[in-house]
C-alpha cells in the first residue's frame, strides 16, 4: 500500500521555539487519521506544512509522493480547511461555487451543490447569515469540490454544537466512501470520542513531538491496558507533556 503523508525528523522552529521536533509518521493512503494533542503541540504547524503553507527547519516530508510546494498541479491534490473557516461573508454560497470554478481544475460544482441542497442550506443566502453549523459544511463542501486527493482539516468543528458536529461528520464520511479515487484525511480535533467514529490512524503529538503514530487498532491491541482510543491518548498525552522539550515517551508505527 502506498504512502500518502511521510516525514522523517521533521522539525520547525520559530526563533527559539520548538513547534515540531524530529517528527517522524506516516500515513497510509485511503487512511482517515486523527490529528490529537494539547494546545501547542504542533497541530497546525504540521498540517500547514503538509499543505505545502510553511516550510520546515529541518527533516524531510512527502506528501503523495512529492515535497510540498505552491504550484498548481500540488494544491489541485491537497484540500486544505482552516479552523477559521475561509468564507467571504458577504458572498453567497452560490457565488463561492462559481469563484472556485475559476481556480480548480477537477472542481465538481454539481457534488457541491448536491451535498448542499442535501443539508438544505440555500445557496442564495450570504454565508455570514449561516449558522455556524452551515458554514461549517459550506467550507467542507467547497474543499470536497476540489476532488483532492488529500484533506487536511484543522479543528473544522471546534465551535459546532453536538448536532452540528454529528451532521459535519456524516459530511466527511459519506465523502470518504463516495470518493472516486482513494481519499486520505488528516482530521485535527480535541473531541477524541467523536475521532474516534470516523478514524481508523492517529496521530498524537505533545510537547512538539510525536508521541504515537499508527492504525488504531494495532495500537488498541499493544496497549491493552487501555480500553478506548480516548484512554490511550489521555495517557500518552499527559506523559508527553511531563517530557516536554526532552525526548519522545514513544513512537508508535503502524501502517
Amino acid at each position: 500500500m502506498s504512502t500518502a503523508i511521510e516525514t522523517h525528523a521533521l522539525s520547525k522552529r520559530y526563533r527559539r521555539v520548538s513547534a515540531l521536533s524530529e517528527c517522524t509518521v506516516a500515513v497510509p493512503e485511503g487512511r482517515v487519521s486523527a490529528l490529537v494533542g494539547p494546545n501547542g503541540a504542533g497541530k497546525t504547524t504540521l498540517l500547514r506544512i503538509l499543505a505545502g503553507l510553511a516550510g520546515p527547519t529541518g527533516g524531510t516530508v512527502s506528501v503523495l509522493g512529492g515535497a510540498p510546494r505552491q504550484d498548481p498541479a500540488f494544491l489541485a491534490e491537497i484540500g486544505f480547511l482552516a479552523q477559521e473557516i475561509p468564507l467571504y461573508r458577504r458572498f453567497t454560497a452560490e457565488d463561492h461555487i462559481r469563484i472556485g470554478a475559476h481556480m480548480n481544475p477537477r472542481w465538481d460544482a454539481p457534488l457541491a451543490r448536491a451535498r448542499l441542497a442535501e443539508l438544505r442550506i440555500p445557496l442564495d443566502q450570504r454565508v455570514g447569515t449561516l449558522s455556524g453549523g452551515q458554514r461549517a459544511q459550506v467550507a467542507l463542501a467547497l474543499t470536497l469540490a476540489k476532488r483532492p486527493r488529500l484533506l487536511l482539516l484543522d479543528e473544522p468543528f471546534a465551535a459546532l454544537d453536538p448536532l452540528a458536529r454529528r451532521n459535519f461528520l456524516a459530511t466527511l464520511t459519506s465523502a470518504v466512501t463516495d470518493a472516486p479515487d482513494r481519499l486520505t484525511v488528516v482530521l485535527s480535533s480535541h473531541l477524541v470520542t467523536d475521532l474516534e467514529r470516523v478514524c481508523d490512524h492517529l496521530i498524537l503529538l505533545a510537547g512538539s513531538w510525536v508521541q504515537l503514530c499508527g492504525d488504531i487498532d494495532t495500537l488498541l491491541a499493544e496497549h491493552k491496558e487501555h480500553v478506548t482510543l480516548e484512554e490511550l491518548v489521555l495517557a500518552y498525552m499527559g506523559a508527553g507533556e511531563a517530557s516536554a522539550g526532552t525526548h519522545p515517551t514513544t513512537i508508535g508505527e503502524g501502517s
